[in-house]
């Protein structure tokens, strides 16, 4: 028997019964929710494992609806530049990093943002002071570029006259040389199949370090929104060895290539991996399609030109969106579109619409990533239409935000992240960090949904703190909701009976506490299907008979 019973203040996230105060386990399910008084078992009876919450409470496991599992893994290995403030600091990491790294051939970081950079371009210069014998390969905070040094662009057979790749851009200076800084495209064609040249050991390793890192952080669940073959061969082999505690659900990337034809050959490929991968560990559920850039990057797709008067297009032109929509729909799968710019925003709402009038599907959850502008015209349609709204607090975090604000230059920022507008159209709202564009814990994601300031700075003014979200509203669209949008409502992201048991347990009540408390609380014990997968409090806490 496999039997467990968790006692204290229960967080459900099921509107019927909020609250409870014991939930029995049996085999990995959630048999009971309520009093203490009639559960089905006790905590005294033989083979039953109890767990009290003390001054804590109990959550459902959190569900990161938006992440790069496997980049995650190989992120937590490289130079950590998100909360650098400045180049001698990135500088001063990496070659902390590169003396600690001696053997590694190349220097790697990750996180780096605009706002650390003078002038907030990037240069091979800048870097080739610091680091001069090695290449050096660093991804921005948004994943959607890379900056490098000068061994580098040769490394990877950059000059001044290579083209630049479909839908991305190799930025060059006033006298058309490549600066090392690599958009869009130009990163995920030339630098990322680079870097992911490595044994399945190492892979491996690294899938089981974000597993592990997102269970003591209590994340049960991960939709990873870049699945590729090497990422996929990872996932299997974790899953039929019966290492994979966490329960991934994934979406295929589609690369753009320019070619209907090998575009559409993606999509049918992810169809025969979504009938093929459907298991309780591991499902692929739709297709993931990058159709702009970031705001930061002056690369999303806007209606109207950024501050500096650049204007870029869109990754993916409508015809070629809307094939790969269409299709994907026709096969049943959910579409979840990057679209950052309020220009990205209605041509993947187009897209939607167009598919969904030629082959109708009345719960079809197809989802728009990340929402940071919305022209006002176009809020109204998610609900309409039924399209998830997936978003990430950590992105408004004031920390990082003075660059975002720079390049938009005008009204259009105190729009930004406008989560209240997406509910009020009906449509679902989840929460999830998009990892390694930012951190993977969940709490400090909850502090900045609510409050709308900096976990790492409370000098900082909030953003449009009317924007913030009550604690259980926040909490519901990192649970009830991701789960929903991924279709796993019955199975997670809330405590109710027949759902698996995945439980995360604080060591404080952020209920009961100032908004402050969710940078404080701790996760002590994470529960996945029933196993305690991660415990912090030691074993005179966990009574076992």
């Amino acid at each position: 028997m496999n039997r467990l019973l968790v006692t204290g203040r229960v967080f459900t996230a099921d509107p019927r019964q909020p609250w409870a105060a014991a939930v029995a386990v049996d085999e990995g399910q959630i048999i009971h929710v309520g009093t203490i008084d009639d559960t089905p078992f006790s905590a005294t009876d033989a083979g039953v494992t109890h767990i009290d919450a003390g001054k804590g409470v109990v959550l459902p496991g959190f569900v990161d609806a938006h992440c790069h599992l496997l980049a995650t893994g190989a992120s937590l290995s490289k130079a950590q530049l998100q909360t650098a403030i400045d180049l001698h600091d990135i500088g001063d990491r990496l070659a902390t990093w590169g003396l600690t790294n001696p053997n590694e051939p190349r220097v790697l970081g990750a996180g780096w943002t605009y706002s650390a950079i003078p002038t907030g371009r990037p240069t091979v210069s800048m870097l080739d002071q610091y680091i001069a014998d090695r290449p050096v390969y660093l991804e921005a905070n948004d994943l959607h570029s890379s900056w490098v040094n000068s061994l580098a662009l040769i490394e990877l057979g950059i000059t001044d006259d290579t083209p630049d790749p479909v839908g991305g851009r190799i930025v060059r200076d006033p006298s058309g040389a490549a600066t090392g800084h690599l958009l869009e495209t130009a990163s995920m064609e030339l630098v990322w199949p680079l870097l992911g040249r490595i044994d399945d050991a190492t892979r491996d390793q690294q899938l089981a370090t974000v597993v592990s890192a997102y269970l003591e952080a209590g994340v049960t669940t991960a939709v990873d929104m870049a699945l590729g073959e090497a990422d996929l061969a990872a996932l299997q082999r974790a899953e039929e060895a019966g290492a994979l505690a966490l329960r991934v659900v994934a979406h295929w990337l589609i690369r753009r290539t320019g070619d209907r034809t090998t575009e559409l050959a993606q999509v049918d490929r992810a169809a025969v991996l979504a009938a093929t991968h459907a298991s309780d560990r591991f499902r692929v559920v739709g297709v993931k399609v990058i159709i702009d850039g970031t705001i930061d990057g002056c690369t999303a797709s806007m209606l109207d030109p950024f501050a500096d008067g650049s204007h870029p297009q869109p990754i993916w032109d409508d015809d070629s969106l809307r094939a790969v929509v269409h299709r994907s729909n026709e096969l049943g799968l959910q579409v979840a579109i990057h679209a950052i710019g309020d220009g990205a925003v209605r041509s993947a709402l187009d897209a939607i619409e167009s598919a969904l009038a030629v082959h109708p599907r009345a719960d079809h959850r197809h989802r728009i990533e990340h929402l940071e502008y919305t022209n006002a015209a176009d809020v109204r349609r998610l609900g309409e239409l039924g399209v998830v709204a997936s978003m990430q607090p950590v992105h408004v975090d004031p920390a990082i935000m003075d660059n975002w604000v720079a390049m938009l230059g005008d009204d259009r920022v105190q729009r930004g992240f406008a989560w209240p507008e997406y509910v009020t159209t009906g449509a679902q709202l989840v929460f999830s960090t998009d990892t390694p564009t930012a951190p993977y814990h969940p709490l400090p994601n909850m502090f900045i949904a609510t409050t709308r300031c900096s976990p790492s700075n409370a000098s900082l003014a909030p953003h449009r703190p009317d924007f913030a979200l009550p604690i259980d509203q926040a909490i519901l669209h990192a649970t009830r909701d991701a789960a929903w949008a991924s279709r796993l409502e019955s199975v997670t992201g809330s405590i109710v009976v027949g759902a698996a048991a995945d439980l995360v347990i604080l060591d404080i009540n952020p209920f009961e506490r100032d908004l402050d408390s969710l940078l404080t609380a701790r996760p002590v014990v994470t529960i996945s299907s029933g196993n305690i997968v991660f415990d912090a409090r030691g074993p005179e806490t966990v009574r076992v008979v």
